[in-house]
């Protein structure tokens, strides 16, 4: 490895993946991309059930968890985040969603000149490779591949048509900019397989002579001379290590990653560094502030007279099945998304658009990594998908070996308990419709017990949890709670930038892997402009 770089880029998830291609193109540049992960190369990364056996897989995941939550009756949540190539587009539910044309016309009206939907929506196009082929809003021959779902169930059909009962429209796709209806997920998948970002943007240009990829390299801090990123300080393979840098150092490494990075290297709130044993080197009271995250509510109901995978995955034989069929066909359960089936609808008449997501499933257990329940059952998990709790991400030691304290505050103001107690009451009016009362279905998440508003509350803190989408800890912006600008350079040093969901101002109104892919190609766009 050589010594010193052009752009080094930290984080070789969805992001940095996509920003080591584009800026690798210019052959009269260098790239150096870091990863504390390891390589791809684990089997159940590619079929799409092993994200069963990822998460929480320290091969492959973090392992965070959060503090104790007082929104969730002080449980604490296992946080995944990817530790791979790939990252979490490694481990992830491969949904493909942008989100709203709204939510992106709100960053614009915040400041974030260029952020429009209507500037955004080339960024999502470049890197497109839709099934059915280029149109207005669609792209085709790109890296990012977007198929239909190869599997479809009863239950999930019946549970549409009692949804379009309730006035939630039958769509077909989610990704024109109004996402308002019922449809299965498009997913990022090739022909039953996953497809994360290391096979999409990475593998094909790891020949490329200035392109340098490191694996298991754990930054523990940026190199800071008189306001000016220079560089980086690494720990790898139990090696201590350095890189220089010439232009520009981006962060890519998500909303828990880039804050703690800048925390570690003194960049952040005085006493939060101070705390943790960390010289402040540029006070930034808004590093690790700001974090949204869709805190999902499992409602499970068990059913008769119609096949669930409960069943299917509870037998041996059952299991033979699933193997057989996905080995001849790449179809089946295990070609399965975590979620198949989606709705986006409104809590009550007054929103403006959507605020809430369904992710339906045709089977229940009891949390995620658990056996599935032996009788037939769904889950309709549906989140708020515009919380306005707010979190924050912090160091709590100079060891860049620890996790920093992950407190997403779910449910900590009354709009968002409100929806939560809304989400559940929609959740039994779909269910009561015929389309689905025919298989007599029975509620045993939360339970039919509660009933009154302050029993929905309670009831969301019982079985609400992360639906593993944390953004904004370093949020763009033109005010001075603003950690980097609308060309996403950082605020009060230079030669540094942040690319990942880490800049998103306020959540977009769906699944995020999609969107960051979006910040990146903008952002290699900006840091070419600027590099001629």
């Amino acid at each position: 490895m050589a010594d010193a770089f052009d752009y080094i880029v930290v984080g070789a998830g969805t992001a940095g993946c996509l920003l080591a291609n584009r800026l690798s193109a210019d052959p009269n540049v260098s790239v150096l991309l870091l990863e504390a992960g390891g390589r791809d190369n684990y089997p159940w990364i590619h079929i799409p059930v092993g994200y069963l056996y990822c998460i929480s897989n320290p091969r492959t995941d973090w392992c965070f968890t959060t503090d104790a939550e007082p929104g969730l009756g002080g449980r604490s949540l296992a946080y995944p985040r990817g530790k791979v190539l790939g990252g979490c587009s490694s481990i992830n539910g491969m949904i493909y969603m942008r989100g709203q044309a709204r939510d992106y016309d709100q960053w614009r009206q915040m400041g974030c000149t260029g952020w429009g939907w209507d500037d955004v929506l080339p960024y999502f196009r470049k890197p497109e490779d839709y099934y059915r082929g280029a149109d207005e809003m669609h792209g085709a021959g790109g890296e990012w591949r977007v198929e239909e779902a190869r599997v479809r169930w009863d239950i999930l059909d019946a549970f549409q048509d009692a949804a379009q009962a309730v006035g939630i429209p039958k769509v077909d796709d989610f990704n024109r900019g109004d996402n308002e209806g019922s449809s299965y997920f498009k997913v990022n998948q090739r022909a039953g397989v996953r497809w994360n970002a290391s096979k999409a943007f990475l593998k094909p240009v790891r020949n490329r002579k200035n392109l340098s990829v490191e694996t298991g390299a754990h930054v523990r801090r940026l190199i800071i001379s008189e306001g000016r990123v220079t560089g980086l300080a690494f720990e790898q393979n139990g090696t201590a290590r350095e890189a220089q840098c010439r232009r520009e150092v981006v962060l890519a490494a998500g909303a828990i990653g880039s804050p703690h990075i800048l925390e570690l290297s003194g960049i952040g709130r005085g006493d939060v560094l101070q705390a943790a044993g960390i010289p402040v080197v540029c006070e930034q009271p808004f590093v690790g502030e700001n974090l949204q995250d869709h805190l999902q509510l499992r409602c499970a109901y068990k059913v008769s007279g119609i096949r669930t995978l409960n069943e299917q995955a509870s037998r041996l034989t059952g299991k033979a099945a699933i193997a057989l069929e996905y080995l001849v066909s790449r179809s089946g359960p295990m070609s399965m998304a975590p979620s198949q089936l989606g709705l986006f609808t409104r809590s009550d008449a007054s929103r403006e658009t959507p605020n809430l997501q369904y992710h339906v499933q045709p089977l229940s257990l009891e949390k995620f990594g658990d056996p599935v329940h032996p009788f037939p059952a769904f889950t309709a998990s549906v989140c708020n998908l515009r919380p306005d709790s707010r979190g924050s991400v912090h160091a709590v030691s100079d060891d860049f070996r620890r996790q920093p304290a992950i407190r997403p505050n779910y449910l900590s103001t009354d709009s968002d308990r409100q929806v939560a107690a809304d989400a559940i009451r929609l959740t039994r009016r779909i269910v009561d419709q015929p389309a689905l009362q025919r298989y007599r279905p029975e509620e045993f998440k939360p339970g039919p017990d509660y009933r009154t508003e302050e029993e929905l509350v309670e009831a969301a803190g019982r079985i609400g949890t992360t639906i593993f989408h944390p953004v904004g800890t370093c949020r763009m912006g033109a005010d001075d709670r603003a950690v980097v600008d609308a060309r996403l350079k950082m605020r009060g040093i230079s030669g540094l930038r942040i690319a990942d969901a880490s800049v998103m101002p306020s959540i977009t109104s769906g699944n995020t892997n999609s969107p960051t892919l979006m910040i990146a190609e903008k952002a290699a766009m900006m840091m070419l402009e600027d590099g001629r």
